[in-house]
């Protein structure tokens, strides 16, 4: 006979009398007591659990004490066994962590995995652990899937892997694993049971009615409530629900596991103990029992290559990940505290984690014989609720600090709010029938009286509440239990003097012309800024260039806080080099990536890892991918970035590297060819094609110089039709710096331009035209200014006026960083000074010409020495683009604009006659 058919009697009269049709719901009522006889009656223990339990850990501790078991079995990812051993160099909370960054039978867009799982000291299974590791003779057996298994039975879809969410605090977008996840599966119960309790949300509810009742409980009512509770939300569930199928293989994984490890070792299951989530401990599975011979095939792990660590987790990290109450885990951990010592409780703890507390007595006890199971529910659920009497001693603490620290955050708090907490807590815990304030009444008191309208600080009062319940507890990951590549960075960085496990920010300052020793730790916060978050490593003074070395630093470092960040660059690597190294490697071999990118990573490792090697491959690869690239879209980042690549070698090495030389011969060819197309596209804007000018331009003297033919360009050049102005004006600039549209030619057409009322509208896209045409010539500046001057002259102030906000407008969108170089040009070209402007003329007026032409060249040495060799000056005013020849005799004809130009600047010759003649 089961021990709770009695209890199934009175289930089934209640559901009778309560219900029209009871057949569904005495369905439900009995399935409860099934799954309660069912989970009780199995030879193997099972211990229900609830994470972040105090009730549940208190329960483990008492257990444990008792029965002395040999082997547990507990419900966690089996892979993560080894990082156990770990937890005793670490000050909790952490998180057990599994990380792989290269994939291999999971969907690319999944990349990183991560699974983590979350101890803190108030929890079950960490006594569970602890008393594991610390007593002789008892083995620890983890039986939940493996972190590939997590990953192996999520849907395909990228959301479902990456449930961590933003908001997981330290745990990032992990998939977080936890023990006893109980908690309603869907909307309509939870609200059902949060708006009957009085409550705000569930951990105030399962605090209410689950926590403190079986805070005190005997064992066999705690393991029967728990597991009644399990098998409610699990009979509840509604029809269809997808983790539905994973819950189930979970536990038939978990069972065969433990059949395999008790006939591989013989244990007697009388000295085993399971601990597994109270919602597995209801289950109906055909692998459930030691008695089962349903098989289970276990998939086998994907070729994924899977690396494990601990990193640092918080309260508040636990909290957002599986989405509790703000607050909740701190109130648990108070809890905790408080039933210790009410019930003088000593509870596990792993040697060496924490000093100053003293260790599990194991002094060797008879282990506790199991007893027949008998109904203690029936008496549980019958019993009205025993209810605390009120701690006044705690609640006027409570409210006398709450009061201290509003004040210390800026509240106008006084002696009145603190009596009004402590008389509004035992309120409000009587209107929702407690007999004792939690903390949860106390918060909302709190906030009730002491927050205004406004916060003055950084913290309501809500947060206040949480920091006096314990705050928000942040574990960290000792120097041992970190992977080699973290120790290899504290160890590096010792020479700066400085906590870097400290949470707090801390300022390094390094003079490295005083204190060489000084350059290596230089050398690794350049790459940690390069690799970890921007808070992480943060540079206050000093930078690092190509071409540029600071001589001092100056650094804010926030390591200890980001613990998690440099754990994990240690799945990726032994070193921060050869992580580095890495990943340039594969940002230039992915698919997505260009030339300009390849160039960036060129640069990043003359940078930071001074490899000739590793560059010249990394610069390969560029000359691979521009070669390839039937786009010019990131034609002017490759333009800056090969520029300032080339500046630089010219100025440290004797030579340019093969790769450079291959990237200027590739990259004129394949600009060239495809420069007619970029004209005619209109996908192509103005700046893409004149970054391909630039490119050819600048870079033709080399270009040719490593056997490129000057005639591609020219032919490419001829062959471009463009229809857009800006366009237009481009062909112009480049026609006029392969020789073949004169200036003179030039400005002729630009005045033409000025003069055909049908363009004027357009005429601010030539104007941005021509102003891109700076990046191959720079030389146009002034001819730039020029145009701009004729057409605010001759403009009227009908046309000028609506003209102006669009050449505005497109000069600061198509030719942003040109207009300074306009701006300076503007600045030489006109006066100085207001008073000059009425008698200043144009240098290209023709009044100028005729006023320098009066000017007569004064005779001597400069006038014979130029006129004894012309062919130098007539070639520089040509490459300036002045027409016409040497100044006549008065009575000749009239000077060209070479001797013009030597009338106006008789100085420059002087001086250079001189020193010729000293010569």
């Amino acid at each position: 006979m089961s021990p709770f058919g009695a209890l199934r009697e009175q289930l089934l009269d209640a559901a009778a009398a309560f219900a029209g049709e009871p057949d569904t719901l005495a369905g439900i009522l009995s399935g409860l007591v099934d799954d309660v006889d069912r989970a009780l009656s199995e030879e193997l223990e099972i211990f229900p659990v609830c994470h972040h339990s105090p009730a549940s850990a208190l329960a483990m501790v008492r257990r444990l004490r008792e029965k002395q078991p040999k082997v547990i079995y507990l419900e966690l990812c089996e892979d993560l066994r080894p990082l156990l051993d770990e937890l005793r160099n670490c000050r909790l909370p952490v998180a057990l962590q599994a990380f792989a960054t290269d994939v291999d039978g999971f969907p690319a867009s999944w990349e990183p995995l991560s699974v983590v799982a979350p101890i803190t000291e108030a929890s079950a299974e960490y006594q569970a652990i602890s008393y594991a590791l610390e007593t002789p003779g008892v083995e620890l057996v983890l039986v939940d899937r493996s972190s590939d298994h997590v990953f192996q039975w999520l849907p395909r879809e990228p959301a479902e892997a990456k449930q961590g969410g933003e908001d997981a605090g330290l745990h990032g977008d992990a998939v977080g694993v936890e023990i006893g996840d109980l908690r309603p599966r869907f909307a309509e119960l939870e609200e059902h049971l949060l708006h009957h309790g009085k409550v705000r949300h569930w951990s105030e509810w399962w605090d209410q009615y689950v926590e403190q009742p079986l805070t005190g409980a005997d064992y066999e009512s705690y393991r029967q409530v728990m597991v009644l509770i399990g098998s409610l939300f699990r009979r509840l569930r509604p029809e269809g629900d997808q983790r539905t199928d994973r819950d189930e293989d979970r536990e038939r994984h978990m069972w065969t596991r433990m059949r395999e490890h008790l006939a591989a070792t013989g244990a007697d299951p009388a000295e085993c103990l399971y601990v597994c989530g109270a919602f597995h401990a209801a289950s109906r599975v055909e692998q459930f029992g030691l008695a089962s011979d349903a098989p289970f095939e276990i998939s086998p792990r994907t070729a994924t290559r899977w690396l494990y660590g601990l990193i640092p987790s918080s309260n508040s990290a636990i909290e957002a990940q599986f989405g509790l109450a703000s607050g909740s885990i701190s109130i648990a951990a108070a809890t905790w505290e408080k039933a210790l010592q009410r019930g003088n409780v000593k509870p596990f703890q792993i040697a060496g984690q924490k000093a100053g507390k003293k260790k599990a007595s194991k002094k060797p006890v008879a282990p506790a014989a199991p007893g027949p199971v008998t109904d203690r529910l029936s008496g549980f659920l019958a019993k009205p609720p025993v209810l605390d009497g009120l701690d006044e001693a705690e609640l006027l603490g409570w409210s006398v600090d709450i009061v201290r620290l509003a004040r210390r955050n800026g509240y106008q708090s006084s002696t009145a709010d603190a009596i009004a907490v402590f008389e509004t807590a035992i309120l409000l815990a009587g209107l929702r029938n407690r007999g004792r304030p939690t903390p949860y009444d106390f918060q909302d008191a709190a906030v009730t009286c002491i927050e205004k309208d406004t916060v003055p600080g950084r913290r309501d009062v809500r947060r206040l509440c949480e920091i006096l319940l314990g705050g928000d507890r942040i574990g960290q990951v000792g120097y041992h239990a970190m992977p080699p590549l973290a120790q290899d960075v504290f160890d590096r960085l010792e020479p700066l003097g400085l906590d870097l496990s400290k949470r707090t920010v801390q300022r390094a300052l390094m003079d490295l012309r005083a204190d060489p020793d000084l350059v290596p730790c230089s050398d690794l916060l350049w790459i940690l800024h390069h690799l970890l978050p921007d808070d992480a490593v943060r540079p206050i003074m000093g930078a690092r260039r190509l071409g540029e070395r600071s001589i001092q630093e100056s650094w804010d470092l926030t390591i200890g806080k980001h613990q998690r960040s440099i754990i994990e660059l240690g799945y990726e690597g032994v070193t921060v080099e050869q992580v580095l190294e890495q990943r340039l490697r594969r940002r230039v071999h992915d698919p997505k990536t260009t030339a300009a990118d390849a160039l960036a990573a060129v640069e990043d490792s003359i940078l930071y890892l001074r490899s000739r090697r590793f560059t010249d491959e990394l610069g390969a690869r560029a000359v691979e991918l521009l070669a390839a690239e039937r786009s010019v879209d990131d034609a002017p980042e490759v333009l800056r970035r090969i520029r300032r690549l080339l500046a630089h070698y010219r100025s440290t090495e004797p030579e340019l590297p093969a790769w450079c030389e291959a990237f200027v011969t590739a990259g004129f060819a394949h600009y060239c060819t495809l420069l007619p197309t970029a004209f005619v596209d209109e996908a192509t804007g103005v700046r893409q094609v004149s970054a391909m000018l630039g490119f050819l331009f600048t870079m033709e003297s080399l270009a040719l110089a490593l056997g490129c033919e000057r005639a591609q360009l020219e032919i490419a050049v001829r062959q471009s039709h463009p229809e857009q102005p800006a366009k237009v004006a481009l062909v112009w600039a480049a026609q006029y710096l392969l020789g073949t549209l004169p200036l003179a030619e030039l400005r002729a057409r630009c005045d033409e331009l000025l003069d055909n009322p049908l363009v004027v509208p357009a005429f601010p896209e030539y104007m941005s035209g021509f102003a891109q045409a700076m990046e191959p010539a720079p030389a146009l500046a002034s001819f730039v200014v020029e145009l701009m001057s004729k057409a605010f002259g001759r403009l009227p102030d009908s046309v000028l006026l609506p003209w102006l906000p669009g050449l505005i407008t497109t000069l600061r969108e198509q030719a942003g960083e040109m207009v300074p170089v306009l701006v300076r040009e503007a600045g030489r070209t006109f006066p100085g000074a207001l008073s000059a402007l009425d008698q200043w003329t144009p240098p290209w007026s023709p009044k100028a010409a005729t006023s320098v032409a009066a000017v007569p060249v004064p005779a001597g040495p400069v006038t014979d020495l130029l006129s004894g060799h012309p062919a130098a000056t007539d070639a520089m005013a040509a490459l300036l683009g002045c027409d016409g020849g040497w100044q006549q005799p008065a009575d000749g004809p009239s000077p060209g604009e070479a001797g013009a130009l030597l009338a106006r600047h008789p100085e420059t010759a002087t001086a250079v006659s001189e020193l010729l003649v000293h010569a």
